[in-house]
């Protein structure tokens, strides 16, 4: 995207640092009064066309204040662009629509680090998750999985922690495929910290994902918020190794609440690490798999009839007017920017938007340092 924010993504930005995610209320008025609204709204202390706000509101805009000295200027955040991070709204092309289902909840805003196109690299995609202290079986399971399933063209998301998490996306990476990794700090801090080289592999091959802006820590809390994101990413989490109380398990439950599809890796009835799997199995209906084939064929019904999944590879006759003349003008070498490339189409910035995350999704476009350019096959 371009290092030049509008008013709205701004203010997006500026509310990952003053709010942390997954607040209601104050999801309930970015939806109702849009974000540049609710930020000038935050900097007064005072609730738009609420003369007499109750106390519930009076403290959240207070929790909301506290952190307002610490929002950078318009011209950081371009910064912060310029250096290879950046900041993904819902108006934007490289936004997963799929995340609308977290309704309120849903981020403010996304910042993201690395080479791929996050909207469409989760159209194919499985969230796999597990227990930090993996067994043997656990982390040559969720290796094998994930080398696979990439190796047939599925993204492999995960949260970039010890065990299940780096299995997965090692296999990943091993089988040259593409990988996203869900933090809960900011993308440009290596947590945990032995992760750095990992984290920066996944950067330079996939992508590298968090809600909190750059130099955010990690804390207990927001691994279990993030988890929400890591579930509503994919069609579908795969679980390999949970103990009965375990971040893998808050997962699933999301996925869960989601109707997103859940599977999970059964093992040892001795194993602690296994009582997740199978609690999940017997309880919560989540399919039995036991190879990496099994999860493709669980996830592809389910991921073609939400939505999620791309559509089939169409030719350009097929491509609505506007789609087409925004195709055409795409350089297949370098890069342009939206604006260009409406100038050389004769459409509106919105409309240019709007029919790049269509051509994304189809396959057709992908995003790039200078902005948009023909996907490379």
């Amino acid at each position: 995207m371009s290092a030049a924010l509008d008013e709205g993504s701004y203010a997006r930005a500026a509310l990952t640092y003053l709010v942390e995610p997954g607040d209601l209320r104050l999801g309930a008025l970015v939806r109702d009064r849009g974000a540049a609204s609710t930020l000038a709204a935050i900097k007064t202390g005072e609730f738009p066309d609420l003369a007499s706000p109750d106390a519930a509101a009076t403290r959240a805009m207070r929790r909301w204040q506290v952190r307002l000295a610490e929002v950078p200027s318009p011209d950081e955040v371009a910064g912060f662009c310029r250096a290879g991070i950046r900041v993904v709204c819902p108006a934007d092309p490289e936004w997963p629509a799929q995340l609308s289902d977290l309704g309120d909840a849903q981020p403010y805003a996304l910042w993201l680090r690395g080479s791929a196109d996050l909207r469409f690299s989760c159209l194919r995609s499985v969230s796999i998750v597990g227990s930090r202290a993996a067994t043997a079986y656990g982390s040559y399971v969720a290796s094998e999985f994930a080398a696979s399933v990439a190796a047939r063209g599925w993204a492999v998301i995960s949260g970039g922690a010890y065990g299940v998490d780096a299995a997965a996306h090692r296999g990943a990476l091993g089988a040259e495929g593409v990988t996203i990794a869900v933090l809960a700090c900011g993308v440009d801090m290596p947590y945990p910290a032995g992760h750095k080289e990992l984290l920066d592999a996944i950067a330079a091959q996939g992508v590298v994902v968090s809600e909190w802006p750059p130099g955010a820590n990690a804390t207990r809390l927001r691994f279990l918020v993030r988890n929400r994101v890591i579930a509503a990413l994919a069609p579908g989490t795969l679980v390999i190794e949970a103990g009965q109380r375990s971040g893998a398990l808050n997962s699933a439950r999301h996925a869960r609440d989601l109707s997103r599809r859940l599977m999970a890796v059964p093992g040892p009835v001795t194993s602690d690490l296994s009582a997740g799997c199978h609690h999940i199995i017997r309880e919560w209906q989540g399919t039995l798999v036991t190879s990496a084939a099994e999860v493709i064929e669980c996830l592809s019904p389910i991921a073609a009839a939400s939505g999620l999944a791309p559509p089939a590879v169409l030719g350009r006759d097929a491509l609505d007017p506007e789609t087409a003349a925004v195709l055409d003008a795409l350089p297949s070498r370098g890069g342009t920017g939206p604006n260009r490339i409406g100038h050389r189409a004769g459409l509106e910035p919105g409309t240019v938007l709007r029919c790049l995350g269509a051509l994304a999704a189809a396959g057709f476009a992908e995003r790039c340092e200078q902005g948009w350019r023909l996907r490379r096959s």
